[in-house]
């Protein structure tokens, strides 16, 4: 059983609204209104990360064996995640310390939330109930489990599975007739009272802790259909992404998170990792490295994403933040050298597969012109997965206007 998205109105208003008609061009000025702040009336499922209709071209696309959807696919369908054998390692406590150490559950985690994905979305594609039967048995082992995380990487922890699980449990839930109730009740017991009080009040660390955190917490909340606890993540949401992405028009200065505590200039830049030059797209994790800078951008392209097939578009708030930093982000790590202003003249490569959504929306639908991150991209294809949270995006989001 499915419910169709009818998001077409809700998506041209939202573009309507923020000035962004086809043919926008790339130097357009940030977008000032913003869209309602409530939930949507009724929730769209499936609708967290990919809808009917994305999934459908998917589909559509590997079965004619077009490019670069089969071969997007044919990698997928090669990987461990997508293995038949699998046996889901679930724990009740997951113990994450710093980078994962101690490791306690945690790869193992991550690992079957982002299997249960990959088998969804072969199940969608291929209509073989081995791969929806599977997605079940390791969804229903975790939840059958797991009772806390612990130890300092906890939060991040849950922000990365809790971001898998709910897009693996709207595909199946509402593509597949095979899970019974009383185990989808049980899934949701956990995603409310496991992962959901874990994420939902944010967090004042880096960035990418915070984006990652709401990006489960909107998934989850699309899937219990919790309007309050909607609300409340993309409340966060929108304050994090302007204090994570500089754009000029924010001042000598990048913006700060509600209660950071960031309140003078030293403060600030010291948490931007001692950048003291702010240009349009750089963030703040820049100076770090591209890995973690990716993590932020692709939860800030997913929860835009959800939200936008769900009627509520945020893309037009985001848009000129991201774009900006997709193509700051991509001009280095296709190679350019950085200026001696910018990290000290020297930046740690590995952005990871997280261009193609936001670039779908932003140069597909919205129309940007975003050369740096079109070559990147288009030069990566097919995106596989970063073992986390994020896993083949060229296979469910490239060239997909739907």
């Amino acid at each position: 059983m499915r419910r169709k998205s009818t998001l077409a109105v809700g998506t041209l208003i939202g573009a309507l609204a923020a000035g962004l008609l086809i043919g926008a061009p790339s130097s357009a000025a940030p977008a000032t209104t913003k869209p309602p702040a409530a939930a949507p009336a009724t929730f769209t499922h499936p609708g967290v990360l990919v809808g009917t209709a994305q999934l459908d071209l998917a589909r559509s696309k590997v079965k004619s064996g077009a490019q670069p959807w089969k071969g997007a696919f044919d990698a997928m369908m090669a990987s461990k995640y997508a293995s038949l054998s699998r046996t889901p390692k679930p724990r009740a406590v997951v113990e994450c310390g710093s980078y994962s150490d101690p490791d306690h559950g945690c790869t193992d985690e991550r690992e079957d939330a982002l299997a249960a994905y990959t088998l969804s979305l072969a199940w969608y594609v291929t209509r073989d109930t081995r791969y929806a039967d599977k997605a079940i048995q390791v969804m229903d082992a975790w939840s059958a489990t797991i009772e806390d995380h612990t130890n300092s990487n906890a939060p991040l922890q849950t922000g990365w599975a809790g971001s898998s699980w709910p897009r693996a449990a709207e595909i199946i839930r509402y593509t597949y007739n095979g899970w019974p109730m009383d185990r989808v009740d049980r899934f949701a017991g956990m995603l409310r009272n496991v992962y959901l009080p874990k994420v939902i009040n944010g967090s004042r660390s880096n960035g990418n802790w915070e984006l990652s955190m709401m990006e489960a917490a909107v998934g989850i909340s699309v899937f219990l259909e919790d309007k309050p606890s909607y609300d409340k993540a993309v409340a966060t949401f929108r304050a994090r992404v302007p204090a994570y992405i500089y754009l000029k028009s924010d001042g000598d200065l990048p913006k700060t998170a509600p209660g950071s505590g960031l309140n003078t200039r030293d403060k600030i830049i010291k948490y931007w990792q001692g950048q003291t030059t702010f240009v349009d797209g750089l963030t703040q994790e820049t100076c770090r490295d591209f890995t973690h800078t990716g993590y932020g951008l692709s939860a800030v392209s997913h929860i835009a994403e959800t939200s936008r097939l769900q009627g509520q578009d945020l893309y037009p708030e985001v848009a000129d933040r991201l774009r900006h930093a997709l193509g700051f982000q991509a001009t280095y790590e296709l190679g350019a050298a950085p200026p001696s202003w910018l990290c000290g003249g020297s930046v740690k490569r590995g952005l990871g597969p997280v261009t193609e959504v936001g670039y779908n929306a932003l140069h597909n639908r919205l129309h940007y012109d975003m050369p740096h991150t079109r070559q990147l991209t288009e030069g990566r294809r097919p995106s596989g997965s970063n073992n986390l949270f994020v896993g083949w995006e060229t296979l469910t989001h490239a060239e997909n206007p739907s």
